[in-house]
């Protein structure tokens, strides 16, 4: 592998040519030791995430420029392979080059896997990120396997075993499969064996039902042959009865005639009669009118008196008033000559007036003041308050939720923390993201960059054993894992910055961290010590376009721009500055500002002030309605005074114009009394003249008509008599004609019901054996079928209540059993049909399971046992144990195997399972190193990197490690392999087979094309020998 890389990170250009075994990288802290590890990483076709620098690509070009390149070189035996990648820092993209040719990502990714390169193979590829030892550790048993598969093993393992895995999803459900069909066709046998009896009585119940039905077709034929039988009768009966009543009408002949003669005579003389009856009722009518009018004419002569009445009570009254009128016009002038002459009070007036005026601005002003409280008052106890407050706690519980999210051990001791807050002695305060408040939640993101979450989520207190009475209680007693610290004894919230924010504005900063949020004067006391929030610079995208100058300036160490956070380091050696950058990432936790000052004012604000001030206007609001009730009355006094003469004298005048109108609107009652008496006469006149034409009505018309009315009467009852005589006659001797009348009516009435009656029973007939309307004759299938049953209805009924007796019998019976027993019936041969097939393929597939696991699990433990004889030999090469097993719980369950990692370090343990809580940092990384190493002689890959992981070892153990690496990578059958460390221990054992590599990068290196290794190597030879 040749590595060459320009403009990117901290290199403008350089080559690397490493050695075909061991290759180890060395070289101080931010020399460029790693980014040699991006570089292949990327060069792949690697993903970002994996390096944890940065989630964009176009963060790995040097800083200042537009783009940067990588190229890789990987020997194959048929001609190497150069993959060149240049990435755009504009756009965050990159362009492809396979030996020389423009490509795609996808193309080089297919190139890099059928290399055996895996660079997010955790086995093969181990970045300079702290998290990833801990994250091979924290790999399931699973994920190892897999991962050691690809690494090492041959190149269908994997292949097999995720056959295996699917062969073995499918078996399970073929197996649900079966067992649900065989249940369900177990189910529909018991079914139909249960409805088998049912479904034979059906068909018995459908025998009876069937004979009924043609009982039935046949009913109708039998009832209308007997019914036709019984018209046959009838219509002789009939013509025998009509001929008896000839002859008795015959007989009855000269009476009836005898009968008519002397009705012709009544009839004439009965409307004559009816004449004279409507005649006297005209009378009558007349007369009626006559007396009619003679009472109206009495009621206008009590019109005419009570008119002359009225006139008298009027003149009375009117008599009444005028006296009155003047008595009071005599008295109105007696005041008016008392009131005499006043002084002029509109003065007086005028000035209460002005008076009243100020006093009602006044009371204005002093209403609109009120008012003002009152509202103000209404905001304090309202909804405004209680709302404030109600989001207040509502941003509390979402960012109580968020930590319960995060670490539901820390939610668990906040809980517990407002419990027993009483128990300790000085202030304790919960995590740092409840009690943090930031002014604007754009600028939470430089907060959480800037504090870890570990602090974060840590609780503050202000004396050491109150923290370690809650450290005793809920790490040790409740086993909550959780963080806590103590603020500094003396106060370092308000520690003034090295230089004042004005002077660094220039370059785009707009306040240091400490003025974005706010928090408990503890809580900044320890930020301002421990993460110097009062010192770090917060500037815009100003200050991005000018970093190569703020970068410059002195005392920085820790800024950020809009989207950017900037580390300097100054060099000890050299003097010169070098820096680090990195993205902001976007803000979790502290978007939600819950401003605890705040909620305090709000709940403890006071209303007693605006109490005393309204207070104090009410009494200077009563004070002045009392003085503008005196003002008004004593205007009013002053008005009355004025306008009491020119009232007198408008009441004299107007008194006396009403009684001149008065007296000349009198009445003439003489004059009246004898109009009266003149209209009485002439009344009582046409009175006699009515009554002399009402008697004459009565002695002319009424008289004669009566008269000629009784005439004809008498000569009606004769008449009647001799017609009721011969009537009565007629009457006994045509008895028998009624009689005969009688019986001819009631057989034409029978004859006419059953001819209807054959009619109906013969269209029955039809309708029930589905005949045409033309067709008489009973067809020749119903026939045959008629002459087995009985001819008579008394023996069709018997018969067909027999059959439904016995078709009663069979209850609870329905077509939808049979139709459900015969649908079962298929469905259960469809399922034996599906049984069988699927179980076909359940053997097939155990067959093929069988074959693929012979395939894939013996190969696999001879590799694990390979692995576990390496790691067993490294561990006790080191006095320790540890072994390698493959670990399942169920053989069948292929997607459960794993790789089971147990060491111990010390003799008096036992082996314990490698995990990222058991092992400290040091054991872990030594477990994974060795692990690595196990696999180093079985791998497949043409390289693996393993960087600084020797970082958290002990100096015994690093030695130990540092041996094993230098004698399994330096064999000839082991893959090349790159070892990244900052620093060694002394008197280590070297092989001839090592390459090392050492990185120096600094602002006074010579460039490559002047470097001379051999002038390099005389003059550290001549040192030496100084």
């Amino acid at each position: 592998t040749i590595s060459n890389v320009r403009t990117y990170l901290t290199y403008d250009h350089s080559i690397v040519h490493p050695g075909p075994n061991l290759n180890m990288i060395v070289g101080a802290n931010g020399t460029g030791k790693s980014s040699i590890v991006c570089a292949i990483c990327l060069g792949l076709a690697g993903k970002t995430a994996i390096l944890g620098r940065g989630d964009k690509v176009g963060l790995y070009v040097k800083r200042g420029c537009n783009k940067g390149s990588v190229e890789i070189v990987l020997h194959k035996a048929k001609g190497n392979l150069v993959i060149n990648r240049e990435i755009h820092v504009e756009n965050n993209q990159s362009t492809w080059l396979l030996n020389g040719k423009h490509s795609s990502q996808k193309t080089v990714e297919e190139e890099v896997k059928a290399l055996q390169i895996q660079v997010s193979n955790l086995c093969q590829f181990l970045p300079q990120v702290s998290e990833k030892v801990g994250e091979f550790a924290k790999m399931t048993k699973i994920e190892l396997l897999e991962a050691t598969e690809k690494s090492v093993g041959p190149p269908e393992m994997y292949e097999f075993h995720c056959e295996l895995k699917t062969f073995r999803t499918k078996e399970r459900e073929l197996e649900n499969v079966c067992k649900e069909k065989a249940s369900a066709l177990e189910k529909f046998k018991q079914r139909n064996e249960r409805n088998k009896h049912d479904v034979e009585r059906y068909y018995e119940k459908k025998r009876h039902l069937d004979n009924i039905k043609m009982l039935e077709k046949k009913k109708p034929w039998v009832e209308y042959e007997t019914a036709r039988k019984e018209l046959e009768g009838v219509k002789k009966s009939r013509e025998d009865a009509k001929k008896q009543l000839k002859t008795v009408r015959e007989s009855q002949a000269p009476m009836l005639k005898k009968i008519q003669h002397i009705d012709s005579q009544l009839r004439p003389i009965e409307n004559q009669m009816k004449d004279k009856t409507v005649s006297i009722r005209e009378a009558s009518q007349k007369c009626k009118q006559k007396q009619d009018q003679l009472d109206r004419k009495h009621r206008e002569i009590e019109d005419i008196k009570q008119a002359f009445s009225l006139k008298q009570t009027e003149a009375a009254d009117r008599q009444k008033r005028i006296s009155n009128t003047r008595r009071m016009i005599d008295d109105l002038r007696a005041e008016l000559a008392n009131v005499g002459d006043q002084s002029d009070v509109t003065p007086r007036i005028n000035a209460v007036n002005a008076e009243l005026r100020r006093i009602q601005e006044e009371k204005a002003k002093m209403e609109g003041e009120k008012a003002d409280m009152r509202r103000e008052k209404d905001n304090l106890n309202g909804e405004l308050l209680k709302n404030r407050l109600r989001s207040l706690d509502d941003m509390m519980k979402i960012k109580e939720e968020k930590l319960r999210g995060r670490s539901k051990d820390t939610y668990a001791a906040v809980q517990w923390l407002r419990q027993n807050k009483h128990i300790f002695s000085g202030n304790v305060y919960e995590p740092m993201m409840l009690v943090i408040s930031v002014r604007n939640p754009n600028h939470a993101k430089y907060v959480e960059n800037h504090i870890p979450f570990n602090d974060l989520r840590a609780f503050v207190f202000q004396k050491r054993e109150d923290m370690e009475k809650f450290m005793m209680e809920v790490r040790d007693s409740q086993n909550l894992r959780v963080n806590s610290v103590f603020a500094p004894e003396e106060s370092c919230a308000t520690r003034a910055p090295s230089r004042p924010i004005e002077s660094l504005k220039r370059f785009g900063f707009f306040a240091y961290l400490r003025e974005l949020f706010d928090a408990p004067e503890e809580v900044m006391s320890y930020l301002c010590n421990q993460y110097k929030v009062h010192d770090v610079p917060v500037g815009t995208d100003q200050t991005k376009a000018m970093i190569k100058t703020v970068i410059e300036e002195p005392y920085l160490k820790v800024l950020y721009t809009a989207e950017e956070k900037y580390s300097l380091k100054k060099s000890f050696y050299s003097g010169k500055t070098s820096t680090s950058n990195s993205a902001v990432r976007p803000s979790q936790y502290l978007t939600m500002a819950v401003d605890a000052e705040e909620k305090c004012q709000l709940e403890d604000l006071e209303i007693k002030s605006i109490d005393v001030q309204m207070s104090a206007m009410q009494e200077r609001t009563a004070k002045l309605d009392h003085c503008d009730n005196e003002l008004r009355a004593q205007k009013k006094g002053l008005s009355e005074m004025k306008g009491k003469k020119r009232q007198l004298e408008q009441k004299i005048s107007t008194k006396q114009d009403s009684l001149r109108q008065m007296e000349q609107g009198g009445i003439d009652l003489q004059k009246a009394e004898e109009e009266t008496k003149a209209q009485i006469s002439a009344v009582n006149s046409q009175k006699v003249a009515i009554v002399a034409e009402f008697m004459a009505h009565m002695k002319v018309y009424s008289h004669r008509l009566i008269m000629e009315k009784v005439y004809m009467a008498l000569e009606t009852v004769g008449m009647t008599a001799e017609k009721t005589k011969l009537e009565t006659d007629c009457r006994e001797g045509s008895a028998e004609l009624r009689i005969l009348e009688q019986a001819c009516a009631m057989l034409e009435q029978r004859k006419a019901r059953l001819l209807e009656m054959c009619k109906g029973l013969m269209r029955r007939a039809r309708e029930i054996c589905n005949m045409d309307p033309g067709e008489s004759a009973v067809p020749p299938d119903l026939h045959t079928a008629f002459s087995q049953l009985p001819d008579t209805m008394d023996e069709i009924d018997a018969m067909l209540n027999e059959e439904r007796s016995r078709a009663e019998c069979f209850t609870g019976l329905s077509e939808n059993v049979v139709d459900e027993y015969n649908r079962r019936e298929q469905e259960i041969k469809n399922l034996e049909k599906e049984l069988d097939e699927k179980s076909n393929a359940l053997k097939t597939y155990r067959q093929n399971i069988s074959e693929a696991k012979e395939r894939w699990l013996n190969p696999l433990k001879q590799l694990v046992e390979q692995i576990n004889d390496k790691f067993s030999d490294f561990f006790r090469s080191m006095q320790c144990a540890g072994e390698v097993d493959l670990h399942s719980e169920n053989e069948e369950e292929y997607d459960k195997y794993g790789i089971r990692i147990r060491v111990k370090f010390r003799s008096s343990t036992q082996l314990h399972e490698l995990t990222a809580h058991h092992q400290s940092g040091g054991e872990r990384s030594v477990s994974t190193m060795l692990y690595l190493m196990a696999l180093q002689e079985l791998n497949r890959c043409p390289f693996r990197v393993v960087d600084e992981i020797n970082q958290g070892m002990d100096p015994v153990n690093e030695r130990r490690v540092f041996d094993i690496v230098v004698r399994t990578a330096c064999k000839e059958t082991t893959s090349q392999y790159f070892f990244i460390t900052p620093k060694l221990l002394q008197n280590l054992q070297y092989a001839d087979e090592m390459t090392v590599l050492c990185v120096h990068n600094g602002p006074h290196m010579l460039p490559p094309n002047k470097w001379d290794e051999k002038a390099f190597t005389r003059r550290c030879l001549r040192r030496k020998g100084k």
